[in-house]
């Protein structure tokens, strides 16, 4: 599990839930307890861990260690419950199974806590069937409440071990101490379910499961490829097939059986999630990962009890060992598509990067919506010295996820003061059909639509990811404002394409020209109702050589999107060293001037 956790660790980038742990666990131990007040309590153990973690090494790799660590320990332990409810054999394979599940492998590159979740849920299974055999129930009890800690709805398990419990009929002094064992799992888990229960909210978008959720989770659990699933399904039938008798295998210690503990585990946490979401939503397939460990279980104990004839011969312990590398082998392109950026939701380091390229110090950026600053937040030094337009306070300073916004009436002040603005956009926020009900989000619609024409094309659109897009004001639209905050003895309103970086600039009038300031693959006056003032494009296919601009006219200045570039720990250009995002207003950046054209 270990090899296959880290094989294409590194993928190139984070995306969304990834980037909130990023930029959660990198902040102050003070600053993570106020946000958790208001949002993502369910992960606050996780952030507080990853805390330290991120300390040592900040990058995606460090983020996604812990999770591959899991990941194996997690194995170890299905391996461990196998051996002890049945024989080694079965351990191995079974533990070999669960590594070269796609399953496994993908939360193993995650950097949430499902995997660690995983770890204790089947941890403390292990320590179940060992405290019914006469161990100590405080450890038991003790990783139950850490499980859940991690995530509330690993509380499902002892669903799971209730039925363990049943099935092996246990004396009644067994059950007592696992009541006072779950029952005190469960008293520690009652302060964070009070908390989460008011930002129930955060899981609104999850829709009713259905009955094809069901077909998907056992696929995701056995495997998607069907030589491989019906493989599995038969080898559990075999598992499950009543024997002649009751009891286990002769040698084995008294107690549940293997199929007594891993069809509950594997079955009970997720039907019950899935029943409770016809009523109120919260299934989705990365809660119950932990379920995962009784389908490896089940299939090593169905192929154990085929080859039982053969009794300990090596040979058949290998064999099922080339089993298992077949079963990996077959499904070697899931695995490697799940290494690839593109598998997840989105990749917050793509669009990141072109604002790398493309933004300079004091270029006005607007995030539409406001989650969709979750890409300055995860790679700042993309985004360092923009004049976030709409931020009021930063996200750590908020204790919130995302910052806290003007509202409409300043943010519609602000924007009033702009001839050209940089969009960073949601996949849907143009083209869903619900209005937002935050009045400063549908000033930013509102604005940009009636105000504000795109001018360059989408230079970024990943597999559900974000777009950065330049706008420029629209000709015959009122205006900008001169912006506060020009520096002393720097030319201001008027001073032409020459001006030096920095002055605040005015345009006036119907017909005014509009400003352009980023490398661009369309030629001037190719956005239709935009006018552009006369000079040259940077870097536009098909500008004339040498100086463009008219006689006595002074040189742009350079863009310091094209110098002060480093590349970060991953190998992407970024600025070298600028502040953070600046929620104050920014003097606006004179742009380069567009090319002339011959009138038409």
């Amino acid at each position: 599990m270990l090899v296959v956790g880290l094989w294409g660790l590194d993928r190139g980038g984070m995306w969304r839930d990834e980037a909130v742990t990023f930029q959660v666990a990198r902040r102050s131990l003070p600053e993570i307890w106020r946000l958790l007040h208001s949002v993502d309590a369910v992960h606050g153990l996780y952030y507080l861990l990853m805390h330290p973690v991120l300390a040592l090494r900040a990058d995606e790799v460090v983020l996604r260690l812990p999770s591959v660590c899991a990941a194996a320990a997690t194995a170890g332990l299905v391996g461990a419950l196998g051996t002890r409810l049945a024989r080694p054999r079965v351990g191995l394979w079974a533990g070999l199974l669960y590594a070269v599940t796609p399953m496994a492998g993908h939360f193993a590159q995650e950097g949430r806590s499902y995997a660690l979740v995983a770890a204790c849920a089947a941890g403390a299974t292990l320590l179940l069937v060992r405290a019914v055999a006469g161990a100590a129930w405080w450890p038991y009890g003790t990783v139950v409440a850490v499980a859940c800690l991690l995530h509330e709805l690993a509380v499902l398990v002892l669903v799971a071990h209730a039925l363990t419990l049943a099935h092996a009929r246990v004396p009644g002094a067994v059950w007592g101490r696992w009541g006072r064992a779950a029952g005190g799992a469960v008293l520690a888990l009652v302060p964070l379910a009070v908390v989460s229960r008011t930002q129930a909210g955060q899981v609104a978008w999850l829709p009713v499961p259905r009955l094809g959720t069901v077909e998907r989770l056992l696929r995701s659990f056995t495997g998607w490829e069907g030589e491989v699933f019906w493989a599995y399904v038969v080898l559990i039938a075999v598992a499950l097939w009543p024997a002649r008798g009751r009891g286990t295998l002769a040698g084995t210690p008294p107690g549940p059986s293997l199929a007594g503990v891993a069809l509950p585990l594997m079955t009970v946490p997720p039907l019950t999630l899935i029943a409770v979401s016809q009523f109120q939503p919260m299934y989705d397939d990365r809660y119950v990962l932990y379920a995962l460990a009784g389908a490896p279980l089940l299939a090593a104990s169905g192929a154990d009890r085929l080859v039982r004839g053969v009794g300990r011969s090596p040979l058949a312990t290998v064999t099922g060992v080339v089993a298992v590398g077949l079963a990996f082998a077959h499904q070697f392109p899931l695995h490697r598509q799940d290494r690839t950026p593109s598998v997840r939701a989105d990749n917050l380091a793509t669009v990141s990067a072109v604002a790398a390229r493309e933004l300079g110090p004091g270029d006005p950026v607007l995030f539409v919506p406001a989650i969709g600053r979750r890409a300055a937040l995860a790679y700042p030094e993309a985004f360092r010295g923009v004049w976030d337009v709409a931020l009021r306070v930063s996200a750590p300073e908020s204790g919130t996820l995302y910052g806290e916004e003007v509202d409409a009436a300043e943010l519609r002040r602000r924007l009033s003061g702009l001839d050209r603005l940089w969009v960073v956009a949601e996949p849907n926020a143009w083209r869903s059909r619900r209005f937002p009900r935050n009045s400063a989000e549908r000033v930013k619609l509102t604005v940009v639509r009636e105000q504000f024409a795109p001018y360059l094309p989408v230079r970024h659109l990943a597999h559900g990811g974000a777009t950065l897009r330049l706008h420029v004001r629209r000709a015959g639209v009122a205006g900008i404002t001169a912006l506060t905050g020009s520096e002393p003895g720097v030319a201001t309103a008027g001073s032409g394409p020459g001006a030096p970086r920095g002055g605040a600039v005015t345009w006036s009038g119907p017909g005014a020209p509009v400003p352009y300031a980023a490398a661009s693959s369309v030629t001037a006056g190719s956005a239709p109702g935009i006018a552009l003032s006369p000079a040259s494009t940077r870097g536009a296919p098909g500008t004339p050589a040498g100086p463009t601009t008219a006689p006595g006219t002074p040189a742009a200045p350079a863009s310091p999107s094209t110098s002060g570039v480093r590349l970060d720990p991953a190998g992407r250009a970024v600025p070298a060293a600028n502040p953070g995002l600046i929620a104050t207003p920014q003097p606006v950046r004179p742009p380069p001037a567009p090319p002339r054209r011959a009138p038409s």
